[in-house]
């Protein structure tokens, strides 16, 4: 009975009667090759190749038999890998070491096929179907009890985690983190928006004491564009300019230097003013004041109504000329 080779490791199966005198050799071949299939090795392909076929020799070292397989060169496109014999059933790790930023893909028959970006790993299992024979990401639906991830975790679909997630470091996302809960111990850094489409309650109750953005419980050192109604407690401290359409004031107003207004004031209640008040031109319910400041002079020490001191004066006088002409 002549020698054959098993599908998946390509090792010499001796028959009865076969390889007289060499069994311990080619024993001694079959456990160096299975020492192989547990180990690393790195295959090159050639530069700029779109396809690529490797064989698993038979019977002999290869460096496709390994666990795990290192593919290397340089692309300036994707490349077809194709591993042989189609009949191949087993699990491998391949890394695309290539250079050019280009993918490989891992075919073995017309079945699915799965590729690997440059610079990653990945669990792949060749079903050994012939020429329907089909590559499967081994680690596509992966549930893991617990995780231990030392240096960056890179997730390029969704992650969906049913637990609590603790990090010691940083969480860089490019995409959306659709999140029910966040509750967050430290700061939070964010380079982009922070869109939030329900209520940020704030219940810290530190001050602010500048307008520095690093003071306060909700601190920031750009602008704030508010569309709806601010609500302040307490003090409101502006440094800079205060521009208002329409200014609503229920209590008092107290102002340490000067109000300038550009356009009119209207009070419906008193306007008290304990200093000096100068105006270029003055109406009072309607009616323009026209006499001039010196005129207004006049009035000064006048302590009753004007009209009644005249009206007084003048029966004064004409008592006194009556007086004098008849005697």
């Amino acid at each position: 009975m002549a020698s054959t080779y098993v599908h998946d490791l390509r090792l010499n199966e001796m028959g009865t009667g076969d390889a007289s005198g060499t069994w311990g050799t080619n024993t001694n071949v079959n456990l160096e090759l299975i020492g192989e299939a547990l180990g690393f090795g790195t295959e090159g392909i050639t530069t700029n190749a779109d396809t690529h076929t490797s064989t698993i020799a038979d019977g002999a070292t290869d460096p496709v038999r390994a666990m795990f397989v290192k593919y290397t060169g340089t692309l300036d496109s994707a490349c077809t890998i194709t591993i042989a014999p189609n009949t191949i059933n087993r699990m491998q790790f391949i890394e695309n070491g290539t250079s050019g930023s280009q993918n490989i893909i891992i075919s073995q028959g017309s079945g699915a096929n799965i590729t690997i970006p440059a610079g990653d790993t990945k669990a792949v299992y060749l079903d050994g179907a012939g020429s329907g024979a089909a590559v499967v990401d081994a680690f596509a639906s992966l549930n893991v009890v617990d995780l231990k991830v030392q240096d960056d975790l890179t997730v390029t679909d969704d992650l969906i985690v049913n637990g609590d997630i603790d990090l010691e470091g940083a969480i860089d996302v490019n995409g959306t983190a659709n999140l029910d809960v966040v509750d967050i111990d430290g700061a939070v850094d964010m380079a982009s928006t922070l869109t939030v489409a329900g209520v940020v309650d704030v219940t810290d109750t530190t001050d602010s004491s500048d307008a520095s953005g690093d003071t306060g419980a909700l601190r920031t050192e750009g602008g704030a564009s508010i569309a709806k109604k601010l609500y302040v407690g307490t003090d409101l401290d502006v440094d800079g300019t205060a521009n208002l359409d329409v200014v609503d004031i229920d209590g008092a107003v107290d102002m340490a230097t000067t109000l300038t207004l550009a356009g009119n004031a209207d009070f419906n209640g008193d306007l008290d003013v304990d200093g000096t008040t100068e105006t270029d031109a003055l109406s009072i319910n309607g009616t323009t004041i026209t006499a001039t400041a010196a005129e207004l002079n006049y009035t000064d020490g006048v302590t009753s109504a004007i009209q009644t001191q005249l009206d007084t004066k003048a029966t004064t006088g004409k008592a006194i000329a009556m007086a004098l002409v008849f005697g």
